[in-house]
């Protein structure tokens, strides 16, 4: 018995349905998730505060993406940040977050020195996969990242 011969001739119409169906798995591989949470122990100081949070280039300091939300006092994760797609093989990043606590004074809605408004820098390496972390809070870890926020 013989194979028969199949002229496989690559038209238009093929090529387009090719490059469509490609599409999504080129896209998928531009970039790794993060999600930057905070576990149930910020819910006792912060609970119902404001938190914001930016991802930072290391390499470049370069402020990537932001995000906002609000400590939750019962959840767990008491904050969730998703930044899809951001993370890139080998890629080294921080996540600098503060929280608007406002401690003996401050300015609702403005990031103020540690003392006043807690804040951190978290150093982050990207491992080529999704990256899930979560932070505990540890006001002795502090460090300034108002600048950030400017």
């Amino acid at each position: 018995m013989t194979t028969p011969i199949v002229n496989d001739v690559l038209t238009p119409r093929r090529l387009l349905l090719g490059l469509l169906l490609a599409a999504p798995l080129a896209l998928a591989s531009e970039g790794y998730d993060l999600t930057f949470q905070g576990d149930a122990s910020f819910a006792g100081a912060h609970g119902g505060q404001a938190v914001q949070a930016a991802l930072v280039d290391a390499d470049s300091g370069e402020v990537l993406e932001t995000a906002s939300g609000t400590v939750s006092a019962g959840d767990d994760p008491t904050f969730s940040f998703d930044f899809p797609g951001a993370l890139s093989e080998g890629g080294r990043y921080e996540v600098h977050y503060w929280i608007d606590s406002n401690f003996g004074g401050g300015s609702e809605g403005s990031c103020d020195p540690m003392g006043t408004d807690h804040q951190w820098s978290v150093a982050l390496d990207a491992s080529g996969e999704a990256v899930t972390h979560v932070e505990s809070h540890d006001p002795g870890a502090q460090s300034e990242v108002c600048a950030t926020f400017e």
